[in-house]
């Protein structure tokens, strides 16, 4: 796991302000890979490339970076793992007219062998793994930008100062010389929108996200020669597409519910963690005590001969902390386990470094849980295997269980009718609520689970008020703000849906969980949950793996018929029947709740001198992003305990506190 980084002038510069300029770009994603650091210019061809490494395989100087392949044609940076390359490298010794004389056993040296062979396009149809990676081949002249199917690993290009810049990291970009990139306040809309900026969109003007499973191929002389680069998408190419694969199976292919298909689907599962278990230094795993977490905790422990070491944090405050979950799994499976309290002190000293973690506004509070599971494993171990994508793939979220009924039950009725009701349920404060809930619970507390009643109201709410359609439904239901125009101030009508919206572009299935699954899938698994790891992983020097998304576990889960997912309204019906063997479901049956920290608790008293500050009038109105007024209101409403707009508060919070940074 590395830092990656590196430019294309269209200014001829001296040999020393190119070494200069990269080393400075370089610099700052020392904790993306502090273990190494490396460069390469071409003084002709201005261009610099410019590597931080985390040293993961093959510890010696052999995995330097950036590496020339034997060919001398190609010159690659590169970030991330390449599981099966042992394997590529069999394949090249068994087919090659010559013997092959390998310097070291880093995966980026088997990468150039396989580029000078096979070519760049085949070799990444080969690879199984996570990565970005940029390569500069000196015959073509070009440079080609890559990332994996699933977007596991981050990278973002653009234009700053008329120069073609690209990098691990915005903080990266943001070094090179004179950078002004204004903020993009359609990007900012889509954030307050989603808590995230999807991608291909970046919080400036001019910088991208380079999509999963995409390809950017520039020449050199067309950067030099067209310094606007305003057709500069045109030039990526995708070679993984999870919609053509997912249409491709048709219904008569897609498996049966049956025994073979579950031994089939924990065979590859097994197959994928024993090779992300592959590691020169010591590995780890998160563990929640939940379904996704716990059964790859499960899998590995099998794989090893001595307990693993396993990773989960908890909070003083009881009715958010899930560590005794957590204990509970390692307990049963033997694993060599570490807690970390989290205290709402500790929290409010973190808070600051947000935004120069995560480079651009992103509001997923869990990020904070996040990044302190990150740095405790890091204390530990170099790598850790995390349990993410499973609800993506396997039915995990509840919206894919209440969203199909909210359109069956609601969708008869005229829209003026949903409108009413929606409204109505509004209109009951947080506090109403609340004290419902626990009426609720203490009175039925033996036989059903009453918990976050507000929230689930509130979603409603919103979802009966602004849908017209099933695709209304599920943008409401992954939507904090019902409305962001009314947040962002001065948005350019031109540039809406100026490069679509995965979102909305996409339809695969008649199924509206599937469906849902999909459009998580592609936008929002990348672009939060992904981006929180990578980002919090990588503050700490840790490496996170996730063997969920290896792209044949993937394609197969996508193989399985609905019902081996959501059965009987229960999500991640065949993740259960496997864990099942490892260890008792009682241990891990309860109602999910997610990454939760006391953020709105945390407003109304330790972090509330903090918030008030960020979020005055008269700042607000000095900035003149965001609405003074709305933010006011809201601001007012939930310190008076009666509503709870924690979400809406904190995606407010971390944009002014990022601004500031900025």
């Amino acid at each position: 796991m590395c830092g990656i980084t590196g430019f294309v002038s269209t200014k001829d510069l001296s040999e020393e302000d190119l070494k200069m300029y990269i080393n400075k770009m370089s610099s700052v994603l020392s904790h993306r890979g502090p273990d190494d650091t490396g460069s390469w210019i071409d003084k002709e061809q201005n261009i610099s490339l410019g590597h931080k490494r985390l040293s993961i395989l093959d510890l010696s100087a052999a995995g330097h970076q950036p590496m020339i392949s034997d060919s001398n044609r190609y010159i690659i940076v590169f970030n991330g793992e390449i599981y099966n390359h042992l394997m590529l490298r069999k394949e090249i010794d068994k087919f090659s007219s010559e013997i092959i004389n390998w310097s070291g056993t880093s995966d980026t040296e088997t990468l150039l062998k396989c580029f000078d062979i096979y070519g760049v396009e085949n070799s990444i149809n080969k690879l199984i793994g996570m990565f970005s990676i940029a390569v500069y081949d000196k015959k073509n002249n070009d440079i080609t930008l890559i990332r994996d199917r699933l977007g596991e690993k981050p990278l973002y290009y653009g234009i700053v100062a008329g120069s073609f810049v690209f990098g691990s990291e915005l903080k990266a970009l943001k070094q090179f010389p004179n950078f002004n990139n204004p903020i993009d306040r359609f990007a900012l809309k889509k954030y307050f929108q989603y808590m995230y900026i999807p991608a291909p969109y970046s919080i400036y003007k001019g910088i991208f996200k380079l999509e999963p499973g995409h390809i950017l191929r520039l020449n050199l002389n067309d950067i030099k020669n067209n310094v606007d680069l305003v057709d500069l998408r045109k030039n990526i190419t995708e070679y993984w597409n999870l919609e053509e694969k997912i249409k491709k199976q048709s219904r008569n292919e897609q498996k049966n519910i049956d025994d073979n298909s579950i031994t089939e689907l924990e065979g590859i599962l097994k197959n994928s963690v024993d090779t992300q278990m592959i590691s020169d230094v010591p590995i780890g795993a998160f563990l929640s005590g939940g379904i996704d977490s716990s059964l790859i905790t499960s899998l590995m422990q099998r794989n090893s001969s001595k307990p693993i070491q396993t990773f989960t944090i908890g909070f003083e405050e009881s009715s958010f902390d899930e560590s005794e979950h957590a204990k509970k799994v390692a307990n049963h499976l033997g694993t060599d386990h570490f807690e970390l309290f989290v205290t709402s002190n500790q929290a409010k000293e973190l808070i600051p470094k947000l935004p120069l973690i995560y480079d651009e506004p992103f509001a997923d509070s869990s990020q904070i849980p996040t990044f302190f599971v990150c740095a405790s494993a890091a204390q530990k171990v170099k790598v850790s295997l995390s349990g993410d994508g499973g609800d993506e793939l396997f039915g995990g979220y509840n919206r894919y269980l209440w969203g199909p009924r909210l359109w069956k039950n609601f969708s008869w009725m005229p829209f003026i009718c949903r409108t009413f009701i929606g409204k109505s349920i509004g209109m009951v404060s947080d506090s109403s609520w609340k004290k419902l809930e626990n009426s609720l619970s203490y009175s039925y507390r033996s036989k059903s689970n009453f918990s976050n009643i507000g929230n689930k109201a509130k979603k409603l709410s919103k979802a009966l008020v602004n849908s017209n359609d099933i695709n209304d439904i599920y943008i409401s239901l992954i939507s904090e703000w019902c409305s962001s125009e009314d947040i962002v101030l001065n948005v350019e009508d031109s540039q809406i849906n100026q490069f679509g919206d995965p979102l909305f572009d996409k339809n695969i299935s008649k199924d509206f969980s599937l469906e849902m699954m999909f459009r998580d899938t592609v936008s929002y698994l990348p672009d939060d949950i992904l981006c929180k790891v990578d980002r919090a992983a990588m503050a700490n020097s840790l490496e996170t793996r996730v063997p969920f998304l290896d792209h044949r576990v993937v394609e197969y889960a996508w193989n399985l018929p609905i019902e081996m997912k959501i059965n009987n309204n229960i999500g991640k019906w065949s993740l259960r029947k496997i864990l099942s063997k490892y260890v008792p479901l009682e241990i891990i049956d309860r109602p999910k709740t997610g990454f939760a920290v006391p953020i709105g608790e945390w407003l109304r008293d330790p972090l509330k001198e903090w918030a008030e500050e960020l979020m005055s009038e008269e700042k607000l109105i000095k900035q003149g992003y965001i609405n003074h007024n709305k933010v006011r209101d809201l601001w007012e409403m939930h310190l008076s305990r009666k509503y709870d707009h924690t979400p809406i508060l904190w995606s407010i919070l971390m944009f002014q506190s990022w601004l500031e940074a900025e």
